[in-house]
C-alpha cells in the first residue's frame, strides 16, 4: 500500500495504542467509546482496510457480506474470536488476527482470586461491611472453607489453564484436568496433575471447577445441568473464558436450591446483559469481565493488534493469524 492504510478501531484504546495507530496508520478512533451498532459496523466495513474490533462486536455474516473490496484485515484487539464468523471472513478472503499470549497470567491471577474469594464467601463480607450490617466479629459468621488440600478440576490445559495449576499449587490445591489431548508427562510432574480423559468422571470428584477453555462449537454449554448434576454439594464453579461455556440457569438453579456450594464468574451469556437471578444469590461473585484487565495486559494486546496489522500492510502474513479451521 503506498498510502496509509484506513484503519477503523470500534472501541477505545490504550492511550499509547491510540497514538501509534494514528503514527501508522489513516486510523479513525471510538473516543466515546460508544459500542457500534450493527448498522455502523456495517458502514465501518465498507470504508477501511483494517478493522480492529473487540469482543462486544457481533462480526457476522452480514457484517462481512456488506464489506468493501479493501478490508482485507480484521485485527481483534482481544484472544478469543468468536464473535467473528471466521468461515464467512475467509471466503471473502479477509484475514483475521488475534492477540494470544499476552493475557494468561492476568486471567489466571483473576481464576485464583475466585477460587480463593468463593468459598471463603469474601464478597459477601464485602457486602456486608458496604451495607452497614456488620455488627462485630463472631465465632461462626460467614465461615467458609479452606483451599489447602482440596482438588481443582481445570477443564482446558491451554496455557491459561496451566498458569491456574501453578498458582493453585502454590495454595497447596492439588491438580487434576480434562483436555481434549494429555499434555506432556513433564508438565504432569510439573504440576503433580492427574489426567482424566472422561470428564463427566472428573466433576464428581472435585472441589473447585475451574473452566479454561475457549468457547468453539464442541465446547459450547460444557457445564450443562446434566453435568453440573455431577457437582458435589460442597463444590464451586470458576468460569473466566466465556458465558456460553455454562448453562446459566441450571447454575443459577444449582446454586440456589444448595446442589453446589457456589460459583465466581467473570464472563457471562449475553453479557453485558446479566441474568437478574444471580443479582438475588449470595453465594455468587460477579465480575465484569475482568480477565484481561491490567495496565500492561490491554497495552501488550494493542502491540499485538499494531503488529498483525503492521505486518499485513508490509506484506507479509499477520504471525496471529486465525483459521477458520481451528474452531
Amino acid at each position: 500500500m503506498s498510502e496509509k492504510a484506513r484503519v477503523i478501531v470500534t472501541r477505545r484504546l490504550p492511550d499509547p495504542v491510540e497514538t501509534r495507530l494514528m503514527e501508522l496508520f489513516d486510523s479513525k478512533l471510538n473516543l466515546d467509546d460508544t459500542p457500534l451498532t450493527q448498522d455502523e459496523l456495517k458502514d465501518a466495513v465498507q470504508n477501511c482496510d483494517i478493522l480492529v474490533p473487540t469482543v462486544t462486536d457481533t462480526i457476522d455474516a452480514d457484517v462481512i457480506n456488506a464489506a468493501g473490496p479493501d478490508l482485507k484485515l480484521m485485527a481483534n484487539f482481544g484472544v478469543w474470536v468468536n464473535h467473528i464468523d471466521l468461515e464467512a471472513a475467509e471466503a471473502r478472503s479477509i484475514q483475521v488476527s488475534n492477540t494470544p499470549d499476552v493475557l494468561t497470567e492476568d486471567t489466571a491471577d483473576l481464576a485464583m482470586a475466585l477460587i480463593l474469594m468463593t468459598p471463603r464467601r469474601l464478597s459477601e463480607g464485602e457486602r456486608m461491611i458496604r451495607a452497614g450490617k456488620w455488627t462485630g466479629w463472631t465465632p461462626t459468621q460467614l465461615m467458609g472453607h479452606r483451599v489447602a488440600g482440596k482438588r481443582l478440576g481445570i477443564i482446558g490445559m491451554g496455557r491459561i489453564g496451566r498458569a491456574v495449576a501453578r498458582r493453585a499449587r502454590g495454595f497447596g490445591i492439588a491438580i487434576h484436568y480434562h483436555n481434549r489431548n494429555r499434555v506432556h508427562e513433564d508438565l504432569e510432574t510439573e504440576l503433580e496433575a492427574t489426567y482424566w480423559e472422561n470428564l463427566d468422571q472428573m466433576l464428581g470428584h472435585m472441589d473447585i471447577i475451574s473452566i479454561n477453555t475457549p468457547h468453539t462449537a464442541s465446547t459450547a454449554n460444557i457445564l450443562n445441568a446434566d453435568r453440573l448434576k455431577l457437582l458435589q454439594s460442597h463444590a464451586i464453579v470458576i468460569n473466566t473464558s466465556r458465558g456460553g461455556l455454562v448453562d446459566e440457569e441450571a447454575l443459577i438453579e444449582a446454586l440456589k436450591s444448595g446442589a453446589i456450594a457456589g460459583a465466581g464468574l467473570d464472563v457471562f451469556d449475553g453479557e453485558p446483559a446479566v441474568n437478574p437471578k444471580f443479582m438475588a444469590l449470595e453465594n455468587v461473585v460477579l465480575l465484569p469481565h475482568r480477565g484481561s484487565a491490567t495496565i500492561e495486559g490491554r497495552i501488550a494486546m494493542g502491540e499485538k493488534v499494531i503488529v498483525n496489522a503492521k505486518s499485513f500492510v508490509d506484506g507479509h502474513t499477520p504471525p496471529d493469524k486465525v483459521l477458520s479451521t481451528l474452531l
